[in-house]
């Protein structure tokens, strides 16, 4: 038994050729179907998001495993790994596997930094897996303990505080200068992509209302009905900023289209309330005065790419931390996987000699009808004791072995010398030893009479 991961990420393959490795919920369930086809893939999990595809399989050798594998992949996006020459995959075994779905789990190996998407992203692909019956013992171990460990990393440090993005570092600002946004309204000028991923954040935080305001009328309203806002005319957006809490612009006009005279004149009619100006624009659209003026807070695309980098150095911090945690959790799986690969001949081997107790416990009461009840119990200690005195070495040697090249030559033994791969234990001894009980019974009642 070893486990394995094949898969391509961020880092391994460009977007043209992770979107053609980008499955639905439905084809992985269909693959899913497929995989009794495949003898060396005993246990498999597939991980399918934007940024990365990765199958975790428990298989019976790392090597051999590799081309069978690739092969059900490529049957999951047709001649697109032939096509690239497998050059974009990566093939984790054993140890490097366990630690690198741990640091998936707790998004060290993110796009970005300890984003919070990816911990769901996990869970999902392994209850799907599980629903439909690829799992075992192996990966529904290691899937348990990845899920713990990216909580635990998350809760455990402060990777995944402070924004890393500029839209979503505008929205922290924001909150820090007006606080509940709730009550707040949004005037975004421009209805270019960075506007929108800035108001949707800020919506995501519960603003009252979006007014959106851009040259092309048609543009603004399209934008407004996303966040079922208010589109305003061009020319009006100076008196729809009367009503708002915060100012979004990113117009791309070649000159500033809010100067300070304007804002001047704007905070009397605000009656004392705040207003926070993001310009996202390059070149700027908000000339720099406006900061200046009273009741005013004003902030540029540097500023924010500024508080961008400050909070991805903390974050880099906390993953050195989170890092640490992943090494020590590692300790605990890696101990507890050692005895995984030999516990279905533990337990038969305990199995077979339980049913065997039980029989001549059976056979040894039914010639004692007298024996009183703590007589019974007595000769029942006494038997569990004699069976557990007499597997103790055998365990104790077999737990030794875990692990090493000699594992595989003392499970082996074990099998042979009890004959543990005789069918489930209705084992010819018992039911040789039935018929004697058959055939014996008559004679007793004969030599009575």
């Amino acid at each position: 038994m070893q486990l394995v991961v094949l898969g391509l990420n961020h880092r391994t393959a460009p977007v043209e050729v992770r979107e053609c490795f980008s499955f639905s919920e439905e084809q992985i369930k269909a693959a899913y179907k497929r995989l009794y086809e495949y003898d060396d893939i005993r246990e498999c999990v597939i991980l399918s998001t934007c940024n990365r595809t990765e199958m975790y399989a428990v298989v019976e050798e790392a090597d051999d495993a590799l081309a069978v594998m690739q092969e059900f992949l490529d049957h999951m996006a047709p001649n697109v790994l032939a096509e690239t020459n497998y050059d974009y995959l990566f093939y984790y075994q054993q140890e490097e596997c366990i630690r690198h779905l741990f640091r998936v789990s707790a998004s060290l190996d993110s796009l970005v930094l300890g984003e919070g998407q990816i911990l769901s992203q996990v869970k999902s692909a392994y209850a799907i897996a599980r629903i439909a019956g690829s799992t075992s013992t192996v990966l529904n171990t290691l899937f348990n303990r990845a899920i713990a460990v990216g909580k635990k990393v998350r809760t455990s440090t402060r990777i995944a505080y402070n924004a890393v993005s500029v839209s979503y570092a505008a929205v922290e600002l924001a909150k820090r200068v007006l606080g509940d946004l709730s009550a707040s309204n949004v005037l975004v000028l421009g209805a270019g992509e960075m506007s929108e991923l800035t108001a949707r954040h800020l919506v995501a935080n519960g603003v009252k209302t979006v007014f959106v305001s851009n040259r092309n009328y048609e543009r603004a309203a399209a934008l407004a009905d996303k966040f079922r806002g208010v589109a305003v005319p061009f020319e009006n957006f100076l008196k729809c900023a009367v009503e708002a809490d915060i100012v979004i612009t990113s117009t791309g006009a070649p000159h500033y289209i809010i100067q300070a005279w304007d804002v001047a004149h704007l905070m009397p009619k605000r009656q004392g309330r705040p207003i926070f100006f993001i310009d996202i624009a390059v070149p700027r659209d908000i000339e720099p005065e406006v900061g200046a003026i009273a009741g005013v807070t004003l902030y540029n695309i540097d500023d924010l790419e500024a508080v961008v980098e400050s909070n991805l150095r903390e974050r880099e911090l906390e993953a050195i931390e989170a890092e640490k945690l992943i090494s020590e959790e590692m300790d605990g799986i890696i101990d507890r996987f050692r005895y995984l690969s030999y516990q279905p001949t533990l337990a038969q081997l305990t199995d077979k000699a339980e049913r065997i107790r039980q029989r001549e416990i059976k056979r040894a009461m039914a010639k004692l009808p007298e024996a009183t009840p703590e007589e019974r119990r007595v000769l029942e200690n006494m038997s569990k004791m004699i069976v557990r005195k007499l597997l103790r070495d055998p365990i104790v040697r077999l737990n030794e072995a875990a692990g090493t090249e000699k594992e595989h030559y003392y499970q082996d033994a074990l099998r042979k010398m009890f004959k543990l791969d005789i069918a489930l234990e209705v084992d010819r001894e018992e039911q040789l030893g039935e018929e004697r009980d058959s055939e014996t019974k008559p004679c007793h009642r004969y030599a009575r009479q």
